[in-house]
């Protein structure tokens, strides 16, 4: 008879008092903010913050930067021995990010460092490597230019970018250097041997460019934006390569050439090996062209292949591990995270599902019904903490409306609720919309690993094809997980299809250049064997196929292929002089395999740094592609000699080469 009584849940003149905290208490457990705004434990509370898009001041776009390094000095700060602060969310997480891209970046000059301390010990030339680092920058510089002039910006998935131009350039270069040095230490004029150079690897070196492009442009069929952003970056930045690299480069070497002392150095180098039949990577490689060894290497590749194979079926789409998949589990963020998590029925892993009706169908019992049916579905789903919908408020302020009795404790038939989802909507305007025609039912879940997300989804699904009729429909999904368990499904479709078109696109760009299909058999097979054992490696270590891991493929492929264009083409020219194929490896380790190896272990050496990011993410991409550039290295030079005793035999590429050509009439 009194009406509705409410208040503040803070009481008035709160002193610290038991009595004061007393009342404190019931208020809270009156709000119900127990588990939402109150841990169960009653020992921290939580303080959420909506943030808005834009600033109202200066009408530009909220600096997310700036706000995480303010909440770090402002808010982290009043931290003290008996009170702790967590921060989590969007915000939050963004700014750890950005702070982990700035510490990147500092990885590019170590790579540069590496990557000219390397080629310098190989060449002994400081001018040449100057030269080299030089042009590599600058097919970096310039790419950056063109992704600016395109409106796009650098972002912690194609950060990535900077360092593959700059590694691909470098490996080109090296090639086009390493042959104007040898000729060169043989006595030939710098302009010549710039001539020479360029006509022997100009064709083989383009095609690799070609083919990186392809495997970059590939990756824009993915409907993923991060995905379609870095593809667009790397193929500008490996466009502009075909000129820094296949021209500027050997442009430059005949006009500064090399040192005398380098050369000199090199001369002696080579006469050494001679004397002592070539160099140990060249004896190495000669033996793969025995039939014994041969046999040995390849039935040792399809062992391996078959275990990887086996293996590679547990690779997982998605997230392995609990927390934001962008930063390490022990990082401060996590760790926040898992303390909400551990604290509180909800998480920042939320799974909506959108019901969809007429204007004013929110009002009706049998939408309720519906959504309070999917909510007990969700309830009873491993990995959801808890649900949150208008069918779980209406039972609650309907009771309220009789003082609190609970047999009042439900959702009323016929149209009945209109009063009560007012009072919802004034109170929780997220739960419904303002015509009662929208209304998300919101799951909380523990984790977003990918069988979770799977599980949860699944639910959805089968729910969906049993419940959504013309005037309600079931809309899966929204929320973060929601979209990353959408993401994880046009990864999983993606997978395959770009390994297919890349393949395609390298088979294509073979046979033009080699003008044989069993030369292009012996330059596939080693990159496709790596892709498998890529994927078992995946496993072994945990990484699931995901938005960061899934262009590593393409870009490990688009990079590997530039050994076997280079071994292959030296190859195949002596093979079809009449070199025996042993004599033909030799020449082809001799002229550009040992460069071959030292580009791979430099370009390694630059990406491996990744490995101590503090993203995560990128830190799987480093070591996945670190793998990928040497293990294609170790493949092309033991495969290709290995195939080729089978498959490009000398006696029949020399009948081929001297075939006449035929007459026209």
């Amino acid at each position: 008879e009194e009406g509705y009584v409410g208040g503040p849940v803070m009481p008035e003149g709160f002193d610290g008092s038991p009595e004061k905290i007393s009342e404190l208490k019931l208020n809270i457990q009156r709000a119900k903010l127990v588990g939402r705004i109150v841990a169960p434990n009653q020992q921290s509370s939580m303080i959420i913050v909506p943030l808005l898009d834009l600033d109202p001041d200066s009408g530009e776009p909220l600096d997310y930067g700036d706000l995480a390094d303010k909440l770090n000095s402002n808010i982290r700060s009043l931290e003290t021995a008996n009170v702790k602060i967590h921060v989590v969310g969007f915000a939050q997480l963004v700014g750890d990010l950005i702070d982990g891209v700035i510490k990147v970046m500092g990885f590019f000059v170590i790579s540069a460092i590496i990557a000219g301390v390397l080629v310098f010990g190989y060449t002994r030339c400081i001018r040449s490597t100057l030269l080299l680092v030089f042009c590599a920058g600058l097919g970096v510089l310039w790419m950056l230019g063109l992704i600016q002039l395109a409106g796009y910006e650098l972002d912690p998935y194609s950060i990535l970018a900077p360092f593959l131009i700059f590694a691909i350039g470098t490996s080109h270069g090296a090639q086009k250097m390493n042959g104007i040095m040898q000729d060169i230490a043989r006595g030939t004029h710098k302009y010549v041997a710039a001539r020479y150079t360029f006509r022997r690897l100009f064709l083989a070196g383009l095609t690799a460019l070609l083919t990186n492009i392809v495997g970059f442009a590939v990756l824009m069929v993915i409907d993923i934006p991060v995905i379609r952003q870095l593809a667009l970056s790397t193929s500008m930045g490996v466009s502009v390569l075909i000129f820094t690299k296949l021209i500027l480069i050997p442009v430059s070497l005949s006009y500064i050439g090399v040192s005398s002392r380098a050369a000199r150095w090199r001369f002696e180098k080579e006469q050494r090996e001679a004397a002592g039949h070539g160099s140990l990577l060249e004896r190495i490689v000669a033996r793969f062209t025995q039939r014994r060894w041969a046999i040995s290497a390849n039935l040792c590749t399809v062992a391996i292949t078959v275990v990887s194979v086996v293996i590679s079926r547990g690779l997982q789409v998605g997230d392995l591990d609990a927390g934001a998949p962008e930063l390490w589990p022990d990082s401060r963020y996590n760790q926040d995270v898992a303390f909400v998590n551990q604290n509180y029925g909800l998480s920042s892993d939320q799974f909506a599902i959108m019901i969809k009706t007429p204007p004013d169908g929110g009002l009706k019992h049998a939408t309720a019904l519906e959504m309070q049916r999917l909510s007990w579905a969700l309830q009873n789903t491993p990995g959801v903490q808890g649900v949150e919908s208008l069918a779980d408020t209406i039972p609650y302020v309907t009771s309220s409306q009789f003082e609190a009795n609970p047999k009042w404790t439900t959702i009323l038939r016929g149209d009945n609720n209109k009063a009560v989802v007012a009072i919802v909507w004034t109170q929780s305007p997220d739960l419904v919309n303002s015509d009662y025609s929208v209304m998300p039912v919101i799951a909380y879940l523990a984790d977003h690993k990918a069988e979770t997300l799977t599980r949860v989804l699944g639910v959805v699904e089968g729910f969906m094809e049993q419940h959504s009729t013309a005037q309600l429909q079931v809309l899966p999904v929204a929320a973060s997980a929601g979209i990353e368990a959408v993401t994880n499904i046009v990864v999983k479709q993606a997978h395959y299809q770009i390994l297919g078109l890349l393949y395609a696109a390298v088979i294509v760009l073979c046979l033009f250049t080699f003008r044989s299909v069993r030369a292009t058999i012996v330059a596939v097979i080693p990159l496709m064997v790596t892709s498998i054992i890529c994927e078992a490696l995946m496993v072994q270590l945990g990484i699931g196929l995901k938005v960061a891991t899934l262009p590593v493929h393409a870009l490990g492929v688009g990079v590997g292929v530039d050994y076997a264009l280079y071994l292959l083409s030296i190859q195949l020219a002596q093979q079809r002089q009449g070199a025996s194929l042993a004599e033909a490896c030799a020449t082809s380790v001799h002229t550009v395999g040992k460069v071959v190896a030292l580009i791979a272990v430099t370009m390694a050496a630059g990406v491996v740094t990744w490995a101590w990011s503090p993203i995560k993410f990128q830190a799987d991409m480093g070591v996945l592609l670190t793998f990928l550039l040497l293990w294609n290295m170790v493949g092309a030079l033991v495969l290709i000699p290995s195939l080729s005793v089978f498959l490009l035999p000398t006696a029949k590429l020399q009948r081929r080469a001297e075939l006449p050509l035929p007459q026209t009439a």
